[in-house]
This record gives structure tokens, C-alpha cells and sequence, in this order.
């Protein structure tokens, strides 16, 4: 390699460290400092720290304001986590489908890599993100899924027919509901990911490759 080629490399590796180092920093476009964190908050914290190794940026976004910030962490604990009739990664599914119609760069990201560790699949949660009808879904997460997405796109055109869909792919009522409520909360946490440009942790980048 001669020298011109060696200070280009070289002017590319530094670029390229630099944007590697600064990336997806701040964690939102609004300047909201973190507010003093409650007791609860601050085990919490501590506790996704770690399990994980971090503290997912949604939560650094809501941690402006502790009411906010205790009123987001158990809806969506009850609704990932809790016992259901979808499994875990249905609803990390459902999150991606959803998230993918609205383009949140955020849940994008952040579930995507939720999808590929839990399904162990890189593929899978590839084809998630990019398009959920390329993946070899059963007719099941098939029916979850297209419900979802109508639920996104045309809220008003879901009827009785759609519902009768769900319950002849196996779901109970109470799985509807979880659908809808699952569907429902991404919808809005990749609207307000969106309004201010949230930014995913860089850990996800990597997780289950």
C-alpha cells in the first residue's frame, strides 16, 4: 500500500471510529435532563444494568419525569413480560411488525434484536424488520401479525370478520386483547420514538448475530 493510500486508509479508520463513538448520541433531539430517579426507578435501573449490561435508552428518554417514567416501565413489563397466551416473542413479533410499518428507527432496533435472541434466529428477525410477509411464519403468527398490521394501518376497517380470523388461528379473547393492547402500545411508543428522535442503545447493533 503506498502512502497516499495508507493517510486515506487511515482518514477512513478515524472517520469511521469517530462516528462509531458519537453515534445515536443524545439519547432524544429534546433537552430534557434525567430528574432525580425515585427509589423504585433507581432499583429498577440498576436491575436492567445487570441483567442486560445496560439501561435501555427508552428509559433514560421517560426519565425526565418520574411520573411519566412509573407509569411506562410496568405497562410495558405487563405487557412483554407478564404471563399471556402469546408468547414472548409473539409480542417482540408483534412490536417488530408494527414498528416496521411506522419506520421507528428506535423499536427497529431495540426489537429486532429482541426477536433474533429469543426465536435464536438472525434471519428471522432480519426478515421482521424488513418485511414481516417474507418470513415463514406459521398460519398463527401469520393471523397475529396481519391483525396487527391492519390495526396500525386501518384501524377503522378491523370488524368482526378480523376478530373471527384471530379465533379460527387459535386465539382466545383474552389473546385478542393482548394482540390489540401489544399492537396498541407500539403504536404509540413509536410515535412518541419518532417526534423525538430516539436513539437505540448501540449494544442492540450486535445482540444475536
Amino acid at each position: 500500500m503506498n502512502e497516499t493510500a495508507r493517510a486515506a486508509d487511515s482518514r477512513q479508520s478515524s472517520a469511521s471510529s469517530a462516528l462509531g463513538a458519537g453515534a445515536d448520541e443524545p439519547v432524544i433531539a429534546l433537552d430534557l435532563p434525567r430528574a432525580p430517579l425515585s427509589p423504585a426507578m433507581e432499583a429498577y435501573f440498576k436491575k436492567c444494568d445487570e441483567k442486560i449490561g445496560f439501561v435501555p435508552n427508552v428509559l433514560e428518554a421517560y426519565a425526565f419525569d418520574m411520573a411519566k417514567l412509573e407509569a411506562f416501565v410496568p405497562m410495558y413489563n405487563d405487557l412483554m413480560l407478564a404471563p399471556s397466551g402469546l408468547s414472548k416473542l409473539e409480542r417482540e413479533m408483534i412490536a417488530v411488525a408494527v414498528s416496521s410499518q411506522n419506520h421507528c428507527y428506535y423499536c427497529l432496533v431495540a426489537h429486532g434484536a429482541a426477536v433474533r435472541a429469543l426465536s435464536q434466529s438472525p434471519e428471522l428477525g432480519e426478515q421482521m424488520v424488513f418485511n414481516y410477509r417474507a418470513a415463514d411464519l406459521d398460519a398463527r403468527q401469520r393471523a397475529m401479525l396481519d391483525f396487527a398490521v391492519k390495526l396500525t394501518l386501518t384501524p377503522w376497517a378491523i370488524e368482526e370478520e378480523d376478530r373471527a380470523e384471530l379465533r379460527a388461528a387459535g386465539f382466545s379473547e383474552r389473546d385478542i386483547w393482548d394482540i390489540a393492547a401489544v399492537a396498541a402500545f407500539f403504536n404509540m411508543s413509536n410515535r412518541i420514538a419518532s417526534a423525538t428522535d430516539m436513539r437505540p442503545n448501540r449494544e442492540y447493533h450486535a445482540e444475536a448475530r
